[in-house]
């Protein structure tokens, strides 16, 4: 049932550095199971009932939450070998705070928490290593929400773009990129109407800071874009 996937699996941050083998004990003991779903089909809903953590096997989904006046916000992005829900998952919460959409076809495998922390009934010898991965997860997602919160507290459209222009420059090591997201996408994630957006980024292309084309993003003096970051 789950070989098929092994590839994906071993290679998510849940089960790093888990041998093969031992893998396929593990996944006996916590017996996950494999769900297909839809482009646009709800994953999860938020304030529906929490049972599982979910790791994505193919395709990609997005985690959404609605604000007080009904605009979705996009709180992360899911690709294959990623998680979702383990930041409820250990909370004491039984509700899914946030919604999980299938941004295309994808599968998805369900696991169980208490079958993460429980005493293994195999006697696996990595399930000790698995736990571990999981807080580890935990940790960092906790690192991440907090640098969502950052954008939220950058008042300008424009200081909003820069500082997320500069951290895919960061992350992608070249001045020259493609977004991991659209347009509408970007707006929803930095919290901002999608035309103020596009208006803004057309500005700052015809003062000559950037060039685009579509998800295309060329940045042209990175040091000018960092000094109007600090402004």
């Amino acid at each position: 049932m789950y070989k098929k996937w092994l590839q994906i699996i071993i290679k998510s941050a849940l089960f790093q550095g888990i041998e093969e083998e031992q893998l396929n004990i593990i996944l006996q003991c916590i017996r996950p199971r494999i769900v297909k779903y839809n482009k646009d089909e709800f994953i999860a809903l938020a304030g529906d009932d929490f049972k599982e953590i979910g790791l994505v096997l193919s395709g990609e989904a997005m985690i959404v939450k609605e604000n007080a006046a009904g605009n979705r916000v996009i709180i992360s992005m899911i690709k294959p070998g990623e998680l979702f829900g383990e930041m409820a998952a250990f909370s004491g919460k039984s509700k899914w705070p946030s919604s999980v959409i299938a941004q295309k076809s994808c599968i998805v495998l369900f696991i169980s928490p208490k079958a993460i922390i429980s005493q293994c009934e195999k006697l696996c010898v990595s399930h000790q290593l698995l736990i571990m991965n999981m807080l580890n997860i935990i940790s960092n997602k906790a690192l991440i929400l907090n640098r969502k919160v950052e954008y939220l507290s950058i008042r300008s459209i424009r200081g909003k773009i820069i500082h997320y222009l500069l951290e895919q420059y960061k992350h992608k090591g070249k001045n020259n990129f493609t977004l991991p997201l659209n347009r509408t996408e970007l707006a929803d994630f930095l919290n901002i109407p999608r035309p103020s957006l596009s208006r803004e980024m057309c500005r700052m292309r015809d003062e000559g800071l950037i060039d685009f084309h579509r998800s295309s993003i060329k940045i042209n003096n990175v040091e000018n874009l960092k000094a109007l970051a600090e402004l």
